[in-house]
């Protein structure tokens, strides 16, 4: 368990879904700067900075190679570590291919699957939240083979230029971004992080769930002591999560 405490004033930041690249360069610079600006507003009073996935909308280290681009964002969070705000980071299923390189170049710590971190007093359960709860097996098999290391290890050799290309083409294609029915509330039974936090409840108490990937901002009472919070995404609703020791909520960046 990760332990975070929080000093008089200060906050913990969450965001996720950025999708930096999509559709194009282009089109994506001005989300960029947004969230840049978004970096440089939390920093006078960022306690941490729990970013949730899916930063890129497409993201393979080789060896010695990482993809083109996104600099302005990438050193302002090296700054933000040296001026020692803590960083974590939690890859999405379009940035699962993220290997150590914000750890050895960022001291920015990774992970791959769901963490708990214990937050002023409040107990999170927090992660991306691709692949968990219920049903969406066609994704869930994908997955598997995206992380197969027999398939990484095949992908690995294909030369960087193609090999990069190839994946922001599937990336985009494949309407990883946003689909549909990410604008709408499908119903407490038919949304998956939501059954999957429940099902966490029944053997063990969370203040807080914490998750990305929908897209859709969400804020959901579980129980009289218990929220599912969906922090949205930053392509369509800009919204983001501060959490300052009494109470989580959702914000829109304007």
């Amino acid at each position: 368990m990760i332990s975070i405490d929080i000093s008089t004033n200060k906050k913990v930041y969450f965001a996720s879904d950025q999708h930096l690249g999509a559709p194009t360069k282009e089109k994506s610079f001005p989300r960029e700067k947004k969230f840049l600006r978004w970096l440089n507003a939390i920093e006078k009073d960022a306690e941490a900075i729990i970013l949730l996935g899916d930063l890129f909308d497409f993201w393979f280290e080789y060896k010695t190679v990482v993809p083109k681009g996104f600099v302005r964002v990438l050193g302002k969070l090296a700054q933000l570590r040296d001026d020692g705000i803590p960083i974590y980071f939690f890859v999405g299923n379009h940035d699962l291919w993220m290997r150590d390189y914000f750890e050895t170049e960022l001291n920015i710590p990774v992970f791959h699957t769901p963490q708990e971190f214990k937050i002023g007093n409040q107990l999170f359960l927090i992660g991306h939240g691709d692949g968990l709860g219920p049903n969406d097996l066609g994704y869930k098999r994908m997955k598997k083979v995206f992380t197969f290391p027999l398939f990484k290890w095949l992908f690995r050799w294909l030369h960087p230029d193609l090999g990069v290309k190839l994946g922001q083409y599937m990336s985009v294609k494949n309407k990883m971004i946003s689909g549909d029915e990410d604008f709408k509330f499908l119903g407490e039974e038919k949304e998956w992080l939501v059954q999957y936090c429940k099902r966490k409840l029944e053997t063990k108490h969370y203040d807080y769930f914490v998750f990305g990937h929908r897209h859709l901002p969400l804020d959901i009472q579980l129980n009289e002591q218990s929220k599912y919070f969906n922090l949205g995404d930053w392509v369509t609703y800009f919204t983001y999560g501060i959490y300052n020791e009494s109470d989580f909520s959702l914000v829109t960046y304007e």
